[in-house]
């Protein structure tokens, strides 16, 4: 059971639409993420990001399949969701952050004004955000164990 009590999300499954399934394969093995080939295929690459965390990149018409006939968003120009990802440290976002880039992401400022400006200023929290090649947001986030919880 987790916290929560009701024994849904010790995992997760993220699906993101891609345009091209091959050329983000090769952007997430340039930035280091392992590709879980058992779940991979032409139409959708499996990223294995941790034991409980897995993203699948599936192809625009494979994810519409999945939608009851809504539209799949246009990612590079509307927002849906952002996926933040937490790092075991500080050089781990940076890490992360420089390899996506060298890779063809674009990142992302952190916004003026910044909402969680109090906790980096205090050195609790430290992040930098990117956009893959079809513009879904990410945020690499490292906290400290003194960040207060809730």
């Amino acid at each position: 059971m987790t916290a929560t009590g009701t024994g849904i999300g010790s995992s997760i499954y993220l699906n993101l639409p891609v345009q091209d399934v091959a050329a983000a394969r090769a952007f997430w093995t340039e930035v280091g993420v392992r590709i879980s080939e058992d779940y991979s295929d032409e139409n959708a690459v499996s990223l294995s990001l941790s034991d409980h965390v897995t993203v699948m990149l599936l192809a625009k018409d494979f994810y519409a399949g999945f939608l009851g006939g809504r539209p799949v968003a246009d990612t590079q120009a509307v927002s849906g969701a952002i996926v933040a990802l937490d790092a075991a440290a500080q050089e781990n976002v940076d890490a992360f952050v420089d390899a996506a880039v060298a890779a063809g992401a674009t990142e992302v400022p952190a916004p003026e004004p910044n909402p969680g400006q109090e906790m980096v200023d205090a050195g609790l929290m430290y992040g930098r955000t990117f956009r893959d090649l079809d513009g879904h947001q990410w945020e690499i986030l490292w906290m400290s164990s003194e960040m207060p919880s809730g």
